[in-house]
């Protein structure tokens, strides 16, 4: 789980560097970041294709590699139970042989005499059976059995678990993607508006009615929102190359998202309602638990050993010269192993079965604090991203009256430019701000889905306007 909060931790981080500035590109070894990786099934297509929050976590749950690596170690666990629950079950094998002997009776002991030879033989022997052996009581192996069941159990919670980690990388992605689009678009109207100061102007100094000090400055103001649009348009397509691969899209696919990221205030939700959900339904609470159950019958097991066991060996066949020539033979016997003395060996797997029982136990307490201070953190972080998204909205209205009262002034011939290039400037923060503070929203909704778990369920009902 901690490689998993890692790779997290890298996408909100690579969010936060590029909202600020366009940085090359950083890759982290492929074995640190499998959830961004995607099994790419299919080919590019020249159509553009919209892509829904769902449609895009609908793919990642299919595609994803990190969810595929989880699903293949969840079936060796299982294969791992059935081989412990094969020591068990009857076993069952059958032979035939032919075989041609000579036996010399002076090595077993038994001097020749005229009535029995040295040497008897050669002679054939035809032997067809089928073997059983069976376990009748062995509470060692039981008790195994038992451990690799909530094994088996604590790798199906840990695939589940991967697939709540594959709904918040994508959903991650998407808003990223989304934010990326909502910045290009903001700073495309950025620029507009500053073409549009640039040619009122250029047209007012042609008049004589400005100095060229106006003009230049508005003409740096223009370039750099155009240097600004175009690290932006970058950043998008980077980030649309990342989406892409986690969701097993080809990359080469040309694709537009169509779940913008509206603000909605939080369902109804207390925070106790909210910590009794993710107690309940969180798989990896409920993986540490399965682990701690099977660390108990592992410690059993090795109790088990001081208890005698009971097995049965059986076999039936036909015996003789030839096929033709033999007759039916059996045997059946019970064996009572009685454990008497093994150098100290049991006494050392109890230590190491104690020793894992009390880490798992102390990871599971661990994990129950951590999800606690994930739910309380995460309702604080949407209450908090909940107001700035609200003061950024008036900041963002306030900004754009600024820049129409600075232009009229300015227009008017009461006011130089300075006013209307630092208005273009408040207005493009005013933007910035309410961007980022619209995707920290969207993003504190979906660590509280991962919070209280079952955020298959729960994503798109919090994220509420991406659906």
């Amino acid at each position: 789980m901690k490689s998993l909060s890692v790779c997290a931790l890298f996408l909100i981080l690579a969010a936060v560097v590029s909202a600020q500035q366009n940085v090359p590109s950083v890759f982290l070894p492929q074995s640190q970041n499998t959830f961004l990786g995607g099994l790419i099934s299919e080919k590019a297509t020249d159509q553009e294709i919209g892509l829904t929050l769902k449609d895009a976590i609908a793919r990642g749950l299919k595609y994803n590699l990190g969810l595929s690596l989880s699903a293949q170690q969840a079936r060796a666990a299982r294969g791992t139970r059935l081989e412990a629950l094969s020591d068990l079950l009857p076993h069952l094998h059958g032979s035939v042989s032919d075989s041609v002997e000579q036996i010399n009776i002076a090595a077993f002991g038994f001097p020749p005499s005229p009535q029995i030879p040295g040497i008897i033989g050669p002679f054939t022997v035809f032997d067809v059976r089928a073997y059983l052996t069976q376990t009748i009581l062995d509470l060692n192996q039981i008790r195994k059995l038992n451990a690799e069941t909530q094994n088996e159990k604590a790798e199906q919670f840990r695939y589940q678990d991967a697939r709540e980690i594959v709904v918040l990388i994508t959903a991650n992605l998407y808003l990223e993607t989304d934010t990326a689009t909502s910045r290009v678009e903001a700073i495309q109207s950025q620029v507009k508006t500053a073409e549009a100061i640039y040619n009122q102007a250029n047209d007012m100094k042609k008049a004589g009615l400005i100095p060229g000090i106006d003009l230049l400055r508005s003409q740096v103001e223009l370039e750099s929102r155009r240097q600004e649009l175009i690290g932006a348009q970058v950043d998008l397509e980077k980030q649309k190359l990342t989406l892409a691969r986690a969701i097993g899209l080809p990359l080469a696919q040309k694709f537009r998202l169509t779940d913008p990221i509206v603000y909605t205030p939080l369902p109804s939700m207390t925070l106790d309602e909210a910590l009794q959900h993710a107690f309940t339904t969180r798989a990896d609470y409920l993986s540490s638990q399965a682990l701690v159950r099977a660390a108990e019958y592992a410690k059993s097991a090795i109790s088990g050993k001081y208890i005698p066991s009971l097995s049965l060996q059986a076999d039936y066949g036909d015996l003789g010269v030839t096929p033709t020539n033999s007759h039916g033979t059996f045997s059946v016997s019970a064996a009572l192993r009685i454990p008497i003395w093994e150098g100290g060996k049991t006494q050392a797997e109890n230590l190491k079965a104690e020793a894992l029982l009390e880490q798992r136990k102390a990871e599971f307490e661990d994990l129950h604090a951590q999800i606690e201070q994930q739910v309380r953190t995460s309702f604080l972080d949407l209450n908090a991203t909940g107001e700035q998204v609200e003061v950024a909205q008036r900041g963002l209205s306030l900004a754009q009256e600024t820049l129409q009262q600075s232009q009229d002034r300015f227009a008017a011939g009461v006011a130089n430019n300075v006013e209307v290039v630092q208005a273009q400037e408040d207005l493009a923060r005013a933007h910035e701000n309410y961007i980022s503070a619209l995707f920290a929203n969207s993003m504190a909704k979906a660590f509280l889905a991962r919070a209280m778990g079952g955020a298959e369920e729960t994503a798109q009902k919090l994220l509420g306007g991406a659906q």
